[in-house]
């Protein structure tokens, strides 16, 4: 029985990455045409910023472009990359079938709520902050890779922070947390936001509280959530002792 299970698994496993892997071929050539709007969009932030993008190898340009092509077209494709993933779990977990919507949903909601965090609020200040180190003497010149691999990395990361609810949830609905951990352990994760916030952020104020601020909700939104799930089994066995 085990063995046919992990035979489905594999069997599984490797059609979902065929879809996935087409999926986002395909749309990583058709970014590609797009190539010069999509990296003057990842500029965008830097504003009116003294900055120089440059190559500084023969390859360099065509290489970058490929990855971004690539990059825009994972996060075009994110639903669908997201959808096999949570199907994936599912076949392993029939119970995550009932929630793999909604979660599929809210992991992608979250995503992109994080990337346009950093992109419209939290990248600005940082480019500011890191090109005011410039001086007469010293030029802020960037190779186009260095960029959009900072700019790329430093995006994603917001992305994948933003799904802290998510893992709250799940790891509530298999009992490692509980409320009142989280609960009790709420200044230590204050704590930790304000020193991320510290270090991700300009040494302003107002700066860290911007990314301080929104970690913090998500802490609260989890929470809630790990709230949710563990109140189902109290209304279930509730349900059952009336029953009998």
């Amino acid at each position: 029985m085990h063995r046919e299970k992990m035979t489905l698994l594999w069997r599984e496993l490797r059609k979902r990455l065929a879809i996935t892997a087409a999926a986002v071929l395909i749309t990583a050539a058709a970014c590609f045409t797009f190539v010069e709007k999509i990296r003057l969009l990842l500029m965008r932030p830097a504003g009116g910023l003294e900055m120089k993008i440059i190559y500084i190898t023969p390859a360099e340009a065509l290489l970058a472009n490929l990855r971004l092509s690539f990059t825009a077209a994972a996060l075009i494709m994110l639903p669908l990359i997201l959808y096999q993933s949570v199907a994936l779990l599912a076949v392993a977990n029939r119970r995550l079938k009932k929630s793999a919507f909604l979660l599929v949903l809210s992991m992608y909601l979250l995503f992109i709520s994080g990337l346009s965090f950093n992109y419209f609020v939290v990248f600005p200040f940082v480019l500011n902050f890191l090109v005011g180190y410039s001086a007469p003497d010293l030029e802020a010149e960037f190779s186009v890779a260095s960029y959009i691999s900072f700019a790329v990395t430093f995006m994603f990361s917001f992305g994948l922070v933003f799904q802290l609810p998510v893992v709250f949830w799940f790891l509530g609905r298999i009992g490692l947390v509980t409320t009142s951990f989280l609960r009790r352990n709420r200044k230590y994760a204050l704590l930790f936001f304000v020193t991320i916030a510290a270090l991700l952020t300009p040494p302003d104020v107002f700066s860290q509280i911007l990314m301080a601020v929104p970690l913090l909700l998500l802490y609260e939104l989890g929470i809630f959530l790990v709230y949710l799930v563990q109140r189902k089994p109290v209304r279930r066995d509730a349900a059952q002792t009336s029953a009998d």
